[in-house]
């Protein structure tokens, strides 16, 4: 059963189509499901998880081009969008939803998508559940150097805890140009204006803010770098070489403890490369599909 505000903030959510709502692993999910009406046969499942304070909408202009060839598969993580929460959204529980969610859909991804945070998620639905390939866009795969590694995560649970933080959150939210100058700023991308309305959309909602500080005190990859030895399927780590967020370093770092994975740059991209040139990480991705025997 869709939310109350699908009707009016999701009356003209990007690919509105493909959507539908799957209560699965404890989740009442909004995830968009695209592909070829008719095919020879069963297209290969494109999974695509986007990252931390964003939605579906982050694929926008991705989804429509890859589902002429593919299924494509594009959940609004629990907490986000019009997604309900999960009690604590560690990264392990967000990926064991997301597999419960693949179960109930019936699908098996060839390959995964994950920008930032749904990068890490993306690694740990590949390590545990589905050993698919994965093409991470400005992953957020290592944790913050020094005491930055535990200083982050405290400071978003205590902003998590205060009920007060969302909700001032949003209302910031609401002031012209805010939620534009906080992106380019945060992220070091420019997108388009389209992007920055559905992005002040989800931002001025108290829900999904509190969803996003939620994940970020609840995120601990120390576990997941620790496994990063049991990867087993192919790794591309692509990033934007004006990423504000995530250093570019990292790619180059991860790829280093990953074997068989490779590095591959956007350069003059931010954080947020993947909408702001949509084509070229199209291009990557079917690059990334396996070929099928």
């Amino acid at each position: 059963m869709p939310p109350s505000r699908w009707r009016t903030e999701g009356a003209d959510w990007p690919n509105r189509e493909s959507s539908r709502f799957v209560a699965a692993g404890g989740v009442r999910w909004h995830v968009q499901v695209a592909g070829p009406e008719s095919v020879a046969g069963k297209p290969p499942v494109v999974l695509l998880l986007h990252g931390t304070g964003a939605a579906s909408h982050s694929w926008r202009d991705i989804i429509p081009d890859l589902a002429r060839d593919y299924t494509v598969v594009a959940p609004d993580l629990p907490g986000h969008g019009f997604s309900s929460a999960i009690g604590a959204p560690t990264l392990p529980a967000m990926a064991r939803a997301v597999a419960a969610l693949l179960a109930e859909l019936q699908v098996e991804p060839a390959l995964i998508v994950g920008h930032s945070a749904g990068a890490a998620i993306g690694l740990r639905v590949a390590i545990d559940a589905h050993p698919a390939p994965l093409v991470s866009f400005n992953g957020a795969l290592l944790p913050f150097p020094g005491i930055a590694a535990k200083l982050f995560p405290a400071m978003a649970k205590l902003l998590f805890v205060n009920p007060l933080v969302p909700a001032i959150f949003a209302l910031q939210a609401r002031g012209p140009g805010v939620v534009a100058k906080f992106l380019e700023r945060a992220t070091g991308s420019k997108i388009d204006a389209r992007g920055v309305e559905l992005y002040a959309r989800l931002f001025r909602r108290r829900e999904h803010v509190a969803g996003a500080l939620a994940m970020m005190a609840n995120w601990d990859l120390a576990a997941l770098a620790a496994d990063f030895g049991r990867v087993r399927a192919p790794v591309r780590l692509v990033y934007g070489d004006r990423d504000a967020a995530i250093p570019p370093a990292v790619a180059a770092d991860v790829a280093k403890r990953i074997t068989g994975s490779t590095t591959l740059a956007m350069p003059g991209l931010g954080h947020l490369a993947h909408e702001e040139d949509p084509t070229a990480a199209v291009r990557i991705i079917r690059e990334s599909m396996p070929v099928r025997g």
